[in-house]
């Protein structure tokens, strides 16, 4: 027969939301509110809890460090498509004469606005360009 110790009893005071918190997990586990406070001290006092933590926050760094480098990869894409868009550009317009020029300058100013608000739409609703790209190109076709 395996005799049990008797459990020493504590009194604690929590905060209301700690209590509430605490009851709540308690009622959607199905056990009491005493088991649960003696494991999380348990876990709290344990000499690997230190070793978890740092688990944890290594997980998390690391997280991060793959959204940085996505977000790295990414600005690569917008940095090379602009370049190749404005040496396409540069190289496929020829120069006005003047008295066209002007005209074009107050055409340009017209289609920049729409770009803008083409670009602002696109930016609250639309797909992402890096998104069509990925989609769009198939990495085995290479021409």
């Amino acid at each position: 027969m395996v005799r049990r110790k008797k459990k020493a009893q504590v009194s604690v005071y929590l905060d209301p939301e700690i209590m509430t918190m605490l009851a709540d997990y308690a009622a959607r586990r199905d056990q009491s509110q005493s088991m649960i406070a003696e494991a999380a001290i348990a876990s709290f006092l344990s000499p690997d809890a230190d070793e978890r933590r740092e688990a944890a926050i290594a997980k998390r760094i690391d997280q991060v460090d793959r959204r940085l480098m996505r977000l790295e990869r990414d600005l690569g894409i917008s940095v090379e498509t602009m370049a190749v868009f404005i040496r396409f550009w540069l190289s496929s317009t020829p120069a006005l004469p003047e008295p066209a020029a002007q005209a074009a300058r107050a055409k340009a100013a017209e289609r920049y606005d729409a770009f803008v608000a083409a670009l602002g739409r696109r930016l609250a609703q639309g797909p992402k360009l890096r998104q069509e790209i990925s989609e769009d190109i198939d990495p085995a076709d290479n021409s």
